[in-house]
């Protein structure tokens, strides 16, 4: 094709291309965001395809898109050329009760594991995959793809499940058999472990790296409680607030010390939390020396111990350190940041923000930056 310019048409134009500018295409739907397993990346699934992120710095990585086919899930492997794919949408790009393992070094799928329901999440570990359907669970060996364990759960649509991602421990966690029930698997113990946790159902929840520690959530969205989960000891109870809510994600830090919530009333929260200190809650009260004691609800909550067994529990509470106002309505996930007391929060409106609060003094988290990730761009 010759690369000299074309001579002008003898026609009159309609309008210049100056007063009338190529429309950019429309943004694809999103429908669905993950962080990877150390918060360092995140995927969008499209209807289009899926995109990769780096969290900190701000940059896509790559993006694959297909021929009008959508991707319900993408569930990365930390920073690895391995990804689990499910298609979904309004026109699938692979069946929604397949899900297809994509190396992205051959831009294909090198292996599929296929179910008579439709997948609602999937969960991958550097040694096994973990395939939710709506009453049960199925976890693989990586390397062959072999079946290893089944579990059956309560009618569980939004596919929860967590996992941890150490190496030396495999603890899984995921609905029971019973309204508000948890189930935790300690494979390397076998040993079964059943949290009864809430008197609703179960609305979200969230593992320690290491399993050791769960935080959970009712469909009501008050309390979040923390339990340890080889004893189900119940460690902590904090309150996101008094009026119900969707729990839309629950995030600890890598040292537990802190759990970040978000809710459908555009409010992330930043707790902190007591159950990674060997020190006693006694010696807590004693020392105010702690520099991880958490200022701000411990003396709101402090001034009602005279009254407790009068007033109402709720007045008892351990409030939130920080907290960050987003819009009410969009959901939000959140995660910690890489740089110290910071927050990742990503919201399906194609949001991306990088917030820092202050340990101490807590309140109103501030904004580092904002991002759209769904704005056309070129991938780097």
């Amino acid at each position: 094709m010759s690369s000299q310019p074309q001579s002008p048409s003898h026609h009159t134009p309609v309008s210049s291309p100056e007063s009338c500018p190529t429309t950019p295409p429309p943004p694809p739907l999103l429908l669905q965001l993950s962080f990877n397993q150390d918060h360092a990346c995140f995927s969008a699934a499209t209807d289009n395809g899926f995109r990769i992120f780096n969290c900190d710095p701000f940059r896509e990585l790559f993006r694959r898109e297909f021929d009008g086919g959508g991707i319900a899930h993408v569930e990365m492997l930390f920073r690895c050329n391995i990804l689990a794919l499910v298609g979904g949408g309004t026109q699938p790009q692979y069946p929604p009760n397949k899900v297809m393992i994509w190396d992205d070094h051959q831009g294909r799928c090198i292996g599929e594991l296929s179910f008579r329901a439709a997948v609602r999440g999937v969960r991958l570990r550097r040694d096994r995959i973990i395939v939710v359907v709506e009453q049960k669970i199925f976890v693989y060996n990586f390397v062959d793809l072999k079946l290893l364990h089944q579990i059956e759960t309560i009618a569980n649509p939004k596919g929860l499940c967590a996992v941890s991602h150490l190496s030396d421990s495999l603890v899984l966690a995921c609905p029971g058999l019973h309204k508000g029930q948890i189930r935790v698997e300690n494979f390397a113990q076998k040993k079964t472990k059943f949290i009864s946790a809430h008197d609703s159902r179960i609305g979200c929840f969230a593992l320690t790296l290491d399993g050791r520690i769960i935080a959970t959530a009712s469909v009501r969205g008050t309390l979040i409680r923390i339990y340890d989960t080889d004893h189900g000891t119940l460690l902590q109870e904090v309150r996101r607030g008094a009026n119900a809510a969707e729990i839309f994600s629950l995030a600890f830090s890598s040292t537990a010390q802190w759990l970040a919530v978000s809710s459908d009333k555009g409010t992330v929260h930043v707790f902190s939390l007591k159950v990674n200190s060997g020190v006693s809650e006694h010696e807590k009260s004693q020392s105010s020396s702690s520099s991880d004691a958490a200022v701000a609800p411990s003396s709101s909550s402090r001034s009602f111990i005279k009254f407790k067994g009068v007033l109402p529990k709720y007045f008892n509470s351990e409030w939130s350190v920080a907290r960050f106002h987003l819009h009410e309505g969009t959901q939000y996930t959140v995660a910690f940041g890489l740089e110290k007391n910071t927050v990742i929060i990503l919201g399906m409106d194609g949001s991306f923000y990088r917030c820092q609060f202050h340990p101490a003094h807590g309140g109103e988290m501030t904004q580092l930056e904002y991002q759209n990730f769904l704005k056309p761009g070129t991938a780097l």
